[in-house]
């Protein structure tokens, strides 16, 4: 499996946590339609399929990475990569 990088993994839990605390529920009383998308977001990213899977398998795998979790990783505002790999990364 491939795995999220901690820092955008991190963020996803964060956004997601900010939506579904916040956000309106829909009409049939389920999570609104941010919450939603990041909800399927995270299950596609821990390889799950259930969120409370998800946001466990998350802050396992953040738990696991926390000294890995400082490497620079591309913007997702402006989608640019960093300028080096960290010293001894690999592809």
């Amino acid at each position: 499996m491939l795995m999220p990088h901690p820092a955008v993994l991190r963020a996803l839990v964060e956004r997601y946590e900010a939506a579904a605390a916040s956000e309106p529920v829909d009409p049939t009383g389920g999570p609104g339609p941010t919450a939603r998308d990041l909800e399927y977001t995270l299950c596609v990213s821990t390889g799950t399929r259930d969120v409370r899977a998800a946001l466990e398998t998350a802050r396992r795998l953040l738990a696991a990475s926390a000294p890995a979790a400082t490497a620079p990783v591309a913007s997702a505002v402006t989608g640019q990569a960093p300028l080096a790999e960290p010293a001894g990364a690999a592809c």
